[in-house]
């Protein structure tokens, strides 16, 4: 049972408080996994650096099509944070709004009902879209007896998930609130998104004795810079054209295995609105979406 908390309206709080959260979920999948090299580790976000894609919206298409919730409430979500994405909003009594008119539509669901869907659209949706290359970065630090975690704005329960099916460690992601496993429709904290998951390595590499100096930490997102240099050895993983920029000017290590160079023209409008969409299905389960 997750224990209710009063909904701080400080970001750096919330920030905080999503990542002591998403780090003491990802305490006890540690514990299944010894290491030799106890004091390093490796960091991988997930969508577009580990995933070809946003895991977010391979959820929540798999959970649409089996009615999760309905076309209406998630448009009606998606339209809030379309606004904010593409107008510029940024007040924090809208953006709490959006919130909760998202967070709504899943009160009542169950965490193993979730869980049990999320097995079966991984293996559907998201199992053939694994990066190689970046699956074979993972395991070069689990065969020097590292251990690896996934650090996403996808909801635990989701990355958790990918994680045991890829064999890594375990995996921290937004932790939504629930009481006798039924979803109240609050996160703890915030999304685990930008400075949440340098909060949430921290607080991690606290509890496991981790040296940061040791630790690597990869993404595709200038988003997660905070988490990026939180580590002695950064890498960017197919790069949005900031995060490229910053890793050269850096020295950091570039890792590219798209196929082809995407187009800058026409995907900032795509990607606001494809971001708008998934953040607003991801406020709803707790979750937050990849925004570039």
């Amino acid at each position: 049972m997750t224990e209710k908390r009063p909904r701080p309206r400080n970001l750096q709080v919330r920030s905080v408080l999503a990542g002591e959260a998403a780090a003491a979920a990802a305490e006890v999948e540690s514990a299944l996994t010894p290491a030799v090299d106890a004091d390093s580790a490796a960091f991988f976000d997930v969508d577009n650096t580990v995933m070809q894609g946003a895991s977010i919206f391979h959820l929540a298409r798999g959970l649409h099509r089996r009615r999760f919730f309905t076309t209406r409430e998630i448009l009606g979500a998606a339209w809030k944070q379309a606004y904010f994405r593409v107008v510029g909003v940024e007040d924090p009594d809208h953006v709490a709004d959006a919130r909760a008119s998202a967070l709504s539509f899943i009160a009542g669901h169950t965490v193993t009902e979730l869980q049990e869907l999320g097995e079966e659209i991984f293996e559907e949706a998201m199992a053939d879209r694994i990066w190689p290359g970046t699956r074979a970065l993972a395991q070069l630090h689990l065969d020097e007896g590292q251990r690896v975690w996934l650090v996403t704005a996808a909801p635990i329960e989701i990355a958790q998930i990918i994680a045991r099916r890829l064999g890594l460690t375990g995996a921290m992601g937004t932790v939504a609130e629930h009481e006798d496993g039924v979803y109240t429709g609050r996160l703890v904290g915030d999304m685990l998104h930008g400075p949440a998951k340098a909060e949430a390595i921290r607080a991690l590499a606290e509890r496991e004795g981790l040296d940061l100096r040791r630790c690597s930490a990869y993404s595709d997102s200038y988003n997660d810079l905070p988490m990026l240099s939180l580590v002695g050895d950064p890498c960017a993983i197919n790069p949005d054209a900031r995060l490229r920029a910053h890793a050269r000017d850096q020295g950091w290590r570039i890792h590219d295995y798209r196929t082809g160079r995407k187009a800058v023209r026409g995907g900032l409008v795509v990607g606001a609105v494809a971001g708008a969409v998934s953040g607003a299905v991801a406020a709803g389960f707790a979750l937050k979406g990849k925004r570039h």
